[in-house]
């Protein structure tokens, strides 16, 4: 019922998941992402396979050690999808026998995908290659355009309903989590999500405390001067805000 892109941005060491399906609320419990690891679990959905699982991952055991033991212990491994990347940059993934036709996973050196209940195997293929093709785009905008090409390839084959995205930047919290629950056209949703996040709340999140700086950085400045900047940029390339954010005026 679901497809899902798990990678690692070599260049800046982002790790991202990216997730698609006819599933109400798909974004809240398909993806976990750590500061160094990330786990999708799918199909027939088992939540503590993505929670344990990071939990281990994070600790230093490796993806394949973890997914055998979460496979060998529930007694419904048969109806899960699950694909995980551990700290050292190894996949790996399970597609149960029971899974619903078609499904199955590919995994390369720096990225992964997994899907069930799909049109079939090229939108699994599909989202592989655009991936591994879009060398130039920042790694949310890449999975974006991965998922993209998956879709267009048949999707999950009873139609959309929900997206989701989770960036990490070496922290033990997303730097980046959107989720569109209930959209006809929920890719395009997040699109449009990723582009107002660029207006103000990318800005913000660069002064966020991190395990090196607990308190982040408190000047408020340099956060309103990329604010405006950012602005200016958009405004001189003709482009409106995406926002749907109200404004209330003053009395």
């Amino acid at each position: 019922m679901t497809y899902s892109i798990i990678a690692r941005d070599a260049r800046t060491g982002e790790i991202g998941i990216a997730v698609a399906s006819r599933f109400f609320a798909c974004g809240a419990i398909v993806p976990h992402v750590g500061a160094t690891s990330a786990v999708a679990t799918q199909a027939f959905v088992n939540p503590l396979w993505g929670i344990e699982g990071l939990s281990r991952l994070e600790a230093g055991e490796a993806a394949e050690t973890v997914l055998a033991d979460l496979v060998q212990r529930d007694g419904g491994q048969a109806i899960r999808q699950c694909h995980m990347l551990d700290a050292e940059g190894r996949f790996a993934a399970h597609t149960g026998a029971g899974c619903v036709d078609w499904c199955g996973h590919l995994t390369g050196e720096a990225h992964s995908v997994a899907g069930n209940m799909l049109t079939g195997p090229e939108v699994v293929q599909a989202t592989f290659d655009a991936y591994e093709e879009a060398r130039d785009l920042p790694l949310p905008d890449r999975l974006l355009h991965a998922m993209r090409a998956g879709e267009e390839a048949g999707g999950d084959k009873r139609g959309r309903q929900a997206a989701g995205l989770k960036i990490n930047r070496g922290e033990r919290y997303a730097v980046l989590d959107l989720r569109v629950d209930d959209h006809a056209d929920p890719l395009a949703e997040l699109a449009r999500l990723l582009e107002v996040s660029r207006e103000r709340y990318v800005h913000v999140a660069d002064s966020f405390a991190t395990s090196d700086n607990f308190s982040g950085s408190t000047d408020r400045a340099p956060i309103d001067a990329a604010i405006r900047a950012a602005e200016e940029r958009r405004r001189a390339a003709g482009r409106p805000s995406l926002s749907q954010a109200t404004d209330t005026a003053e009395a």
